[in-house]
């Protein structure tokens, strides 16, 4: 038996483009210190294998400190390491994996085909791949692959898209899924977590560890668990230090910026982002559809589209826009 920690898609440096300048430099600053925080919970909990499925970064411009700060908290992980490149960090010689010195307990795959790192001190072996290029249109690593019996636990670490369709990022198929014999198969690239199985194989996405827009609502983390010849027990655990929320909110009765404070800023959700959306159902018809996002610095509404918050910096829309007040919204505001 060995434990994992199942993790991926960081887009460490993502632009955080709806955002004001100042508050898309703090996310970024406090999502490059996230695998610091997850090293921590694993050497915590007594996790020996962490599985990183890919787009660990956003791309391949990054800030001069983002890969060695990763490189620093992998370091300091007590058990073994595994990253297969995903399609926003695709293996290349000029590519941050290349250029950043890791530590003797990272392995890194660097190849668009089938790799194995044996780790028989743990009892186990990871097969896995890396995207070369941003786009895989065809799956060469889980196809034909079966893991041989050898009496290790064998767990497969990829980057792409399950689906019986045509898929630009690596497709994978359920069917090749259970002829792989793996004990259990991590995956990356969606940014939702969910566990299924293919025949006798469990394979799981991890999700995202931290939400970037409201196109990626609720709690974001990672799987973590036990994996054993023939048996997968694993459980999501929520880590996001910030979370994206839509709220409905019932202003039948009393003042609707008061039912909005008293459902979207109550604990514990005073370090979230939220848009909420203002009903009337007494009415006999929906009223019309407003939202507010939360400051991320002092947690509260903006007061308008060109208004500055109470702490003084401005909405996203007023920065892309100007102060206009008779211009419309950008959509995280809107």
């Amino acid at each position: 038996m060995v434990r994992i920690l199942h993790a991926g898609d960081f887009h460490l440096d993502s632009a955080f483009g709806a955002l004001t300048p100042e508050q898309a430099r703090q996310r970024r600053a406090e999502s490059r210190r996230m695998p610091e925080r997850m090293v921590d919970w694993a050497n915590d909990h007594g996790v020996q294998l962490l599985l990183l499925a890919g787009d660990l970064f956003d791309g391949g411009d990054l800030c001069g400190d983002t890969a060695p700060l990763l490189a620093q908290a992998l370091a300091q992980f007590r058990g073994q390491a595994v990253i297969a490149p995903g399609n926003h960090d695709p293996y290349t010689p000029e590519s941050p994996y290349a250029r950043t010195p890791w530590s003797e307990n990272v392995h890194i795959f660097t190849e668009d085909r089938m790799q194995t790192f044996s780790f028989p001190e743990l009892g186990c072996a990871v097969h896995g791949a890396a995207f070369t290029a941003p786009e895989c249109p065809a799956d060469r690593v889980l196809s034909g692959f079966r893991a041989p019996e050898d009496g290790l636990i064998h767990i497969g670490l990829l980057h792409g898209d399950v689906t019986g369709s045509a898929s630009r990022y690596r497709p994978l198929r359920t069917a090749d899924i259970a002829a792989s014999a793996l004990d259990y198969l991590a995956l990356g690239h969606v940014h939702a977590a969910a566990l299924s199985a293919a025949g006798d194989v469990t394979y799981g996405y991890c999700g995202c560890p931290e939400g970037r827009g409201f196109d990626e609502l609720g709690d974001k983390g990672f799987l973590t668990g036990q994996v054993e010849r023939g048996h997968t027990e694993l459980r999501f655990v929520p880590f996001a230090r910030r979370r994206y929320c839509i709220v409905q909110v019932d202003v039948t009765d009393g003042d609707p910026l008061a039912a909005l404070e008293r459902i979207c800023f109550s604990d514990p959700w005073s370090e979230n982002a939220f848009r909420a959306e203002m009903d009337n159902p007494a009415s006999g018809s929906p009223a019309p559809r407003r939202s507010r996002r939360a400051c991320l610095f002092c947690r509260r509404r903006w007061r308008s589209a060109s208004s500055p918050c109470n702490c003084g910096t401005k909405p996203p829309c007023a920065a892309r826009y100007g102060t206009d007040a008779a211009r419309t919204p950008c959509a995280a505001c809107s």
